[in-house]
């Protein structure tokens, strides 16, 4: 066997995992972020309009399995009155930090479709640990990833000054997700 033969047939075995991971990839259409504030105990639905999504997932691999999502804090989206103000500094300071993102450090597989992604959650300039439930479902070659998760919006600052009373907006924030993903191996 020839050096050039075994170098290509080695580099082809090493990089084919990495190609697999490659190709996965976040349908946009078909995913959303929302986020549930409470505001004087009523109910208040949000969603991000423009996010991304850097996948690097294999069931059978999870040590090196990667997952990141970014969110451009600019497309929050809950009605007119709002959105002119969720940009300004009080709330996300969209000028200082256009971006809030998620990098995973582990996953762990619950059972045979759900998983847990513990990661780091990073929203104006503040990180804070985070654990995220994650259930897969296999469309053929369509994967959809959901789950929700609690953040406290006055650890990151969003809503300061006279938005920091519990008693108008609560500080929990369910965060739910629905991410629509192509080029995720079978579970």
């Amino acid at each position: 066997m020839n050096a050039r033969f075994l170098s290509l047939t080695l580099s082809a075995v090493f990089l084919l995992p990495l190609a697999v991971q490659a190709q996965q990839a976040l349908v946009p259409a078909q995913s959303d972020i929302v986020f549930v504030s409470r505001q004087m105990g009523v109910p208040v639905e949000g969603k991000f309009k423009t996010f991304s999504a850097q996948v690097a997932f294999d069931p059978a691999q999870l040590a090196s399995s990667k997952i990141a999502f970014t969110v451009d804090t600019g497309s929050a989206d809950i009605s007119r009155e709002a959105n002119a103000e969720l940009p300004k500094a009080t709330w996300f300071n969209v000028a200082a930090f256009p971006k809030a993102t998620f990098q995973s450090s582990s996953i762990k597989r619950v059972n045979a479709n759900q998983f847990e992604v513990t990661g780091k959650l990073s929203i104006k300039g503040l990180s804070s640990d985070v654990v995220v439930p994650v259930t897969l479902t296999q469309n053929g070659t369509l994967t959809t990833a959901t789950g929700a998760f609690p953040i406290k919006r006055l650890a990151f600052r969003i809503g300061e000054k006279e938005w920091a009373d519990t008693s108008m907006v609560a500080d929990e924030v369910q965060v739910k997700f629905k991410m629509a993903l192509t080029g995720v191996p079978k579970l």
